[in-house]
């Protein structure tokens, strides 16, 4: 597919190079592990590598889905029988990481990995609990593929005890089927539902990306959606096409739609909501998890 919109001058963003980026690319090389950062091409890379922050990308860099906003490498259904094991020792060097960066809160996410029996929810929770083993005052966001709405997987992940559970919407229910041709706009909605079925308690998140060619109407569902579900984070970022064989920028957005959307999402009572065209799904993430804290503690003073 190729791109039919030419950036406009207030979306492109510059890379830059730092010794904390070679650093921490060092690093990451070093101990063997993957970004999401990198195998996404995340527009923020440039920032937060500089700031020495990475969200995690687990469970190899290969996807069993071909979701074509994205840029992560997939294999075919003929394919997934010859997917590599999972790396056993990989949980441990990403604890050993966050010890050597003092990360005071991290983000792990993954590829679909739908050729295993729980979607590796096992590999999520051998991960949170390395971390957690060797860094007990980290704190810890997963945000997980959607198990197919495998309520066994879930619960894996949350008796684990994470701080935030994040599961992406990505895009509106009529855009899912073409975009996220393996994924379900419902069962999404469902794994945000279980969450906090399972832990009323646990911090729920979401995101969004714009551009795709939905419509005003559309994303307001979507936030209603998520409202139903007692979502409290959501993200909201425009989509860039990754390369030419991804699917195409129908429209840029302005900030100002942006704003219009984050005050809509918070008057239907989503809790924290960062919208701009270089929000990402772990934008803000440690900032958004203590604005949750404040706010809840504000609520048990009244």
């Amino acid at each position: 597919m190729r791109e039919l919109l030419k950036k406009p001058d207030w979306i492109k963003k510059r890379l830059f190079y730092t010794d904390n980026n070679q650093e921490l690319k060092n690093l990451l090389k070093s101990y063997n592990l993957n970004t999401v950062c990198e195998e996404a091409k995340c527009p923020n890379k440039s920032e937060c590598y500089h700031d020495k922050t990475a969200t995690f990308l687990i469970m190899g860099k290969s996807c069993t889905r071909s979701c074509l906003y994205c840029s992560v490498d997939n294999t075919s259904a003929l394919m997934k029988q010859m997917m590599p094991p999972l790396d056993e020792n990989e949980p441990r060097r990403i604890a050993e990481i966050v010890r050597e960066l003092n990360l005071l809160f991290v983000v792990i996410t993954s590829v679909a990995r739908d050729d295993l029996l729980d979607g590796g929810a096992s590999h999520f929770v051998k991960t949170i609990n390395e971390i957690k083993l060797t860094n007990p005052n980290s704190l810890i966001e997963v945000l997980t593929p959607d198990f197919k709405g495998n309520i066994n997987s879930i619960q894996k992940i949350l008796n684990a005890i994470p701080q935030v559970y994040n599961h992406n919407l990505e895009t509106i229910e009529r855009l899912t089927p073409v975009i996220r041709k393996q994924g379900s706009y419902s069962i999404s909605l469902k794994v945000l539902e279980l969450v906090k079925k399972i832990n009323p308690g646990m911090i729920t998140k979401s995101g969004v990306m714009l551009g795709l060619g939905e419509s005003e109407n559309e994303i307001i569902q979507l936030i209603n959606d998520l409202t139903s579900v007692q979502c409290d984070i959501l993200t909201i970022g425009q989509y860039l096409q990754p390369s030419l064989k991804n699917y195409p920028v129908r429209e840029y957005i302005p900030q100002d739609k942006f704003d219009y959307y984050k005050k809509i999402a918070l008057s239907k009572g989503l809790k924290i909501v960062h919208s701009s065209p270089f929000v990402r799904s772990s934008y803000k993430a440690k900032e958004s998890y203590e604005m949750i804290n404040q706010l809840l503690e504000k609520n048990l003073k009244r």
